[in-house]
């Protein structure tokens, strides 16, 4: 009955999660086998050349025991040849042990594992038997041994034979001791065979004990009172968190008045509530999983056939925090590598930085570099020596030898290298726009169509504000394709020349003309008197003159105002002088029709009648 509980357990609680185990463990056996017949390879010729010579010296020994008294030449002959074998039989001893040594530094053998523990480890092959091949032999028929109602410890036997010591229980053979077994565990072939005697006496008496009626009902009153004790504390912390659940809902005033982030509301009431009460449940289910989980290793190691499942379940937990712990400890020589290259690297930053404020600052002089290029070129120099320290930090990184991390890296390089053609070619841009220093932040400038104040630059967009308040973000691409007009550029030295052409009829003196055109000019506010306004005849149009006022101002972003001030100004100097603009031109009869000056201007002024006569021819 108990081994058909026994079946019943192993097979339908955990046959299928082990399935996969077992094929790998049957996989790393066999590699296991193979290794270890191919390495004690040596060993076993060593152990043949040593039988060799044992049975020519058992006919040796023979032969001179045959020899009569007179025969002393051939006696000692025979004895030196006797004394030789002995002598190399001694060296290949000493090989084979130090052989065997050396194989012991990573060959663990294979267990015999005829119950739950390991009994001892077959680490030489017997005949056609393999390594592996014994051991399992071995486990079966010590297993065996404990289907027999009868068994007594004292009934196993060691029996000699020419090369081993066979371990016997009653008729029934064990297993066989050779001379290698016992190499391998530094003894002689009797004191193996003793040792190993007494071991699988134990275990059966044990296993035996364990298995027995009982016992088995002992085991049974204690995992039911394991249970009973899980089922209590699963109860208790149910009670206790549904009285947790209840005292929130009652007593919310430390809680009533929700989770702010300075003025941003993270969380009102309800939502806080909602948000604990959540937390409640995730700690209780935790708790009860952890406990449950804690309490299966405790019931399977009560039972002598479920305490492997125990030591499993405990091994799923342990384990994992054994490798990360290995893990961890084995990182350290690298995480102290990438540690002193982060600092070599901070400390080479720190020094482009301190040059790039030293050359902002002015205070070091590089000809032919500006001071506005040191930012940028430490933006880039920062990148690169960025990226050639994510490259020697590389290989020292955990998991940088992983396919799939290789594989990740290249997907997230084809990836930014499709998806941002655009965007490259506008950082292309921005760099090249830095070192052309076509304008600042603050330039008024026109680029293609777009006229206003530089207010952003950046590697991707040039941000423009217009005298309407517009912003306007213009790629860098697109800067680089179009002309660009800088009005800031040198008008704090040499100052920008305002200008603007108005059209004078031919009867007005053109030296009146440039006076008024330049006394305008100097009352316009933001002008600069030196250099003085000039003026430029610029074109002889059929009904009048076109004359270009050209004055200089150090106010390149207030165009707008100082060209509405000098168009203003213009007028009053005109129409004081009684002077008419022609612009927009027209055609206007001076027999009557009335001046384009304003009244005020021109006191005493009436404009004459205009008078058409028509004469009727005669009838």
């Amino acid at each position: 009955m108990k081994y058909l509980l026994r079946i019943a357990i192993l097979y339908l609680g955990f046959h299928p999660a082990f399935a996969q185990q077992d094929s790998v463990q049957h996989q790393t056996d066999s590699l296991l086998n193979v290794r270890l017949n191919n390495q004690s390879a040596k060993v076993q010729q060593l152990s043949a050349e040593r039988l060799a010579d044992s049975l020519k010296r058992a006919d040796l020994e023979n032969r001179i025991s045959l020899l009569k008294s007179t025969e002393q030449i051939k006696r000692s002959v025979l004895l030196k040849e006797l004394t030789g074998l002995k002598q190399g039989d001694s060296l290949r001893l000493i090989k084979q042990k130090h052989q065997i040594d050396s194989l012991k530094r990573f060959v663990s053998g294979f267990p015999v594992t005829p119950f739950q523990d390991s009994l001892f480890y077959i680490f030489t092959r017997q005949g056609s038997f393999t390594p592996k091949d014994r051991a399992e032999a071995i486990a079966n028929r010590i297993r065996q041994l404990a289907d027999d109602y009868a068994f007594r410890a004292d009934s196993i036997k060691i029996s000699a034979s020419e090369q081993t010591m066979d371990i016997l229980y009653k008729s029934n053979l064990l297993m066989s001791v050779s001379e290698q077994d016992a190499l391998w565990q530094n003894t002689t072939k009797a004191g193996l065979a003793a040792q190993l005697k007494n071991t699988i006496g134990k275990a059966v008496t044990g296993y035996r004990l364990a298995t027995s009626w009982s016992t088995l009902i002992k085991e049974g009153l204690l995992a039911l009172l394991v249970l009973s004790v899980v089922i209590l504390l699963i109860y208790g912390i149910n009670r206790l968190f549904r009285w947790s659940l209840s005292k929130t809902k009652v007593e919310r005033a430390w809680y009533s008045s929700g989770i702010k982030i300075k003025n941003y509301e993270l969380l009102n009431a309800e939502q806080e509530l909602g948000a604990l009460h959540f937390i409640i449940n995730i700690i209780k289910w935790v708790l009860i999983v952890l406990l449950v989980y804690l309490a299966l290793p405790i019931l399977f190691g009560i039972f002598p056939f479920t305490k492997d499942l125990s030591a499993t379940l405990v091994g799923y937990v342990t384990s994992p925090l054994k490798r990360i712990g290995l893990g961890i400890w084995n990182y350290i020589p690298n995480l102290v590598t990438i540690l002193v290259l982060v600092v070599i690297f901070r400390y080479v930053l720190r020094f482009f930085r301190y040059v790039k404020t030293e050359i902002e600052k002015e205070r070091l002089t590089i000809p032919g570099f500006y001071a506005d290029w040191a930012n940028p070129t430490y933006q880039i120099l920062r990148v690169l020596v960025l990226a050639f320290m994510l490259i020697v930090i590389f290989p020292y990184m955990p998991g940088s030898d992983s396919p799939i991390f290789k594989g990740v890296s290249v997907f997230v390089g084809v990836l930014f290298t499709f998806g941002s053609a655009g965007a490259l070619g506008n950082i292309v841009a921005g760099l090249v726009l830095t070192y052309m220093r076509a304008f600042r932040l603050g330039d008024r400038v026109k680029i293609g169509e777009v006229t206003g104040d530089i207010i952003g630059r950046t590697l991707l967009v040039t941000r423009i504000r217009t005298i309407q308040n517009e912003i306007i973000s213009i790629p860098n691409s697109t800067v680089m394709s179009n002309h660009t007009v800088n009005y800031s550029a040198d008008a704090a030295v040499n100052g920008l020349i305002i200008h603007t052409t108005v059209s004078i009829g031919y009867d007005a003196p053109w030296r009146q003309v440039h006076q008024l055109l330049i006394n305008a000019a100097i009352a316009t506010p933001m002008i600069e008197a030196e250099p003085k306004p000039y003026v430029l005849q610029t074109s002889l149009d059929d009904y009048y003159v076109s004359y270009r006022i050209n004055a200089f101002t150090r106010a390149p972003n207030k165009q707008a105002v100082i060209y509405s001030y000098l168009h203003q100004n213009i007028q009053d100097q005109f129409n004081q002088a009684g002077v008419e603009i022609m612009s927009p031109h027209y055609r206007a009869l001076r027999d009557g029709s009335p001046s384009t000056i304003p009244t005020e201007h021109l006191p005493g002024y009436a404009a004459a009648p205009s008078t058409i006569s028509q004469q009727t021819p005669d009838q």
